[in-house]
């Protein structure tokens, strides 16, 4: 892995850019520490291979169902109970 201050990086990008499309790795320091990392992006790259990813990561989960967005555009469904009287509730319950 090839290694690049950020002025280098910015004075030979076009350099630079032509190593990481053959396939090379750089990594970009900012006072020897490292802040990023230039890869190759596959060309089937996809947002969907992005979201499987994230899934399998356990940062993300896809929804499995339709929305009914009429539904979601109307009135919030009313409840009889007050959310006081049930915080209140929880309180003397010692939750």
């Amino acid at each position: 892995m090839q290694k690049a201050t950020i002025s280098q990086l910015k004075n030979r990008l076009s350099a630079y850019l032509k190593k990481v499309r053959a396939g090379q790795t750089i990594l970009v320091l900012d006072r020897d520490e490292p802040v990023a990392r230039l890869e190759r992006v596959e060309a089937g790259g996809t947002t969907d291979d992005r979201l499987t990813r994230l899934e399998r990561a356990g940062l993300l989960r896809r929804g499995g169902g339709n929305v009914d967005v009429p539904a979601l555009r109307g009135p919030a469904p009313r409840s009889g109970a007050s959310v006081v009287d049930g915080l209140l509730e929880e309180r003397r319950e010692g939750r």
